[in-house]
C-alpha cells in the first residue's frame, strides 16, 4: 500500500552565511525553485508544503507550485530554532488544515538541489521496506576520525579524534565514516509527532548519495561551483 507523504522544505528568510540564499537565482530561477520543482516531477507526495515566515518565500514557492498553507512561527524561525520542530509544527498543522493523517513527512533542504529523483524513490524504498524512524541521507566523508581528524586534548595535546587498538597506515584500512549531507530526510509521522524526536536514534537508517548529488549551499562559492558543474553537464538541474 502506498505511503501517504507530506513533503515539506523549510526555509526561512533570514540567512547568516549567504544572504537571502533561499531566493538567490541558481541557473535562472531561485534557489527555492529547483526543489519544489523536483519535489513535483518525483509525484510521491500528497501535498508539496513550504515552511517559511517570509512572504517573498512564500510568494516564490506558489508560484512554482508548492503549497504555503501557513506561515510559519516567528518562535520557530530564528537561527536557534531547531530543523526538527520545524518539520514536526508543518505536519501537525498540515493535518489539520488538510484533515488528513500522513504517514510520514519527506523533508528536502532547498540549499542542497543536486539530488535526484532517483534518489528520492532509492529512499522511500528503503523506507517502506524497513520502517525506520528516520532515514537520512549521507556521502562517504573524505577525512577520517581514525586516521586524518585531529582534536586538541584538555592540555592542548594533539590526538586523533577516534582511535582503534591497532595503528593504521592507510586511510583506506579504517572504518568508513560518512557527512550527513543536509538533503534527503524521512521521517516517522508517530515518531515525529512522539516524545523528543531526533534524527539520530535507536532506528534511523542512512542512504548513501554520490558525491555530486550531495552537494550542499552554504557559502557564496558553492553557488559558482554549481553553475560550473552545470555548464560542464557534471550535474543536471
Amino acid at each position: 500500500m502506498a505511503l501517504n507523504l507530506l513533503l515539506t522544505i523549510a526555509a526561512r528568510g533570514g540567512s547568516k552565511g549567504v544572504k537571502g540564499k533561499n531566493v538567490r537565482t541558481l541557473l535562472g530561477k531561485p534557489l527555492i525553485a529547483h526543489t519544489i520543482l523536483q519535489a513535483l516531477r518525483w509525484g510521491k507526495a500528497s501535498k508539496v508544503v513550504v515552511s517559511t515566515d517570509s512572504g517573498e518565500i512564500a510568494k516564490i514557492a506558489r508560484r512554482y507550485g508548492a503549497q504555503v498553507p501557513f506561515m510559519r512561527p516567528a518562535h520557530l524561525a530564528t537561527d536557534r530554532a531547531g530543523k526538527v520542530p520545524v518539520i514536526a509544527h508543518a505536519l501537525k498543522t498540515c493535518e489539520e488544515i488538510y484533515k488528513t493523517q500522513f504517514d510520514a513527512v519527506v523533508d528536502l533542504d532547498a540549499t542542497a538541489p543536486v539530488r535526484t529523483v532517483q534518489d528520492l524513490d532509492n529512499c522511500l524504498a528503503l523506507f517502506a521496506k524497513h520502517r525506520p524512524n528516520t532515514l537520512f541521507s549521507v556521502v562517504q566523508s573524505h577525512k577520517n576520525p581514525y586516521f586524518n581528524m585531529v582534536e586538541l586534548g584538555p592540555s592542548g595535546r594533539v590526538r586523533l579524534c577516534k582511535r582503534l587498538k591497532v595503528k593504521l597506515k592507510r586511510r583506506q584500512d579504517a572504518p568508513l565514516v560518512y557527512d550527513v549531507n543536509a538533503s534527503i530526510y524521512f521521517y516517522d509521522r508517530d515518531y515525529l509527532l512522539g516524545a523528543n524526536p531526533s534524527v539520530l536514534n535507536k532506528r534511523c537508517m542512512v542512504y548513501v548519495m554520490n558525491e555530486e548529488s550531495g552537494f550542499d549551499i552554504d557559502r557564496e562559492i558553492d553557488f559558482k561551483f554549481l553553475e560550473f558543474l552545470s555548464k560542464e553537464k557534471i550535474i543536471d538541474l
